[in-house]
């Protein structure tokens, strides 16, 4: 059902996206409910993901990694804490213990005092010791590229498995976070908890080919505008679309405020990160320490 509700999406912007208008615009904004097909459903989650592509040109995995060891440490220790952490914190560690045969042999001792800023850091050595002596012995010191193997690893779970499957191997996955479990609840793609199961419901909705950058740009989303606590509903793009429109600040203006990394002017997670981003006007994170 479209009901008209007042919101702030405007003209579309230089970069791509769309920018907020001046005043208060009256738009349609899509309010979903139980008389929605699975039809309409699919036509509406395919186009957010079209207008999200459009917005987020430039999305990518926010953490920093060279190779898939690289990456399947730090999605580790990305766990209860952020990307923009464990990016400041892997460059150390990756320097001492470069590849799993390194990190397997290491000094705990010493890897938890370069892990301590990630916080959690006893147990995150623990996995990331484990799942390096697991590479070693059980699969010649290579991260496996199929999520059954994946899923075997100390600390990796199909989570962490799908991002490594996919930024790492170009495989397809649904890579179901908070973000993605937050956005696509208010989205109603879906009323399933469980990561699993929403991974299911939403993968049904899209070509498997479209899974991996579905995740990129969906993380994107939740993080820089339709926020957990305070959504910036009147700078959002795909307000129209959205059924949960009005849970956050609706205002053009008290909505910009809440914009975060480049859509805000700020920093994004990564030190390193895709020239894309950088021509969009993303800025680099600051390295650990700096001032």
């Amino acid at each position: 059902m479209v009901v008209p509700r007042d919101s702030a999406v405007g003209e579309q912007s230089p970069d791509g996206g769309r920018k907020a208008a001046k005043g208060v615009k009256r738009v349609a904004v899509v309010e979903s409910d139980k008389s929605e097909s699975h039809t309409a459903l699919v036509r509406r989650a395919r186009r957010i993901n079209r207008e999200l592509a459009e917005i987020y040109p430039y999305a990518h995995p926010e953490l920093d990694f060279e190779n898939p060891f690289q990456l399947v440490v730090a999605t580790v220790l990305s766990a209860q804490t952020t990307d923009l952490r464990v990016n400041q914190t892997t460059p150390a560690l990756f320097a001492k213990y470069p590849t799993p045969e390194d990190l397997a042999t290491a000094d705990p001792e010493q890897v938890e005092e370069i892990l301590r800023p990630t916080g959690f850091f006893r147990a995150k050595t623990k996995s990331v010791i484990g799942l390096s002596k697991a590479l070693v012995e059980d699969f010649g010191g290579e991260v496996p590229g199929r999520l059954e193997d994946l899923v075997k690893l100390p600390g990796v779970g199909r989570k962490t498995a799908f991002v490594v499957l996919g930024n790492a191997f170009g495989r397809p996955g649904i890579t179901v976070d908070t973000h993605f479990q937050r956005l696509v609840r208010r989205w109603k793609w879906t009323e399933v908890t469980e990561p699993d199961k929403i991974e299911a419901a939403v993968g049904a909705l899209f070509p498997k080919s479209d899974w991996t950058m579905l995740s990129h740009h969906v993380i994107f989303h939740g993080r820089r505008i339709c926020h957990a606590r305070k959504p910036a509903c009147g700078a959002c793009p795909i307000a129209p679309l959205c059924p949960a429109y009005g849970e956050g600040e609706t205002d053009p203006e008290k909505a910009k405020k809440l914009l975060k990394y480049e859509k805000g002017g700020y920093p994004g997670q990564r030190l390193n990160p895709p020239q894309a981003y950088l021509d969009a006007g993303g800025k680099p994170a600051p390295p650990l320490g700096s001032a």
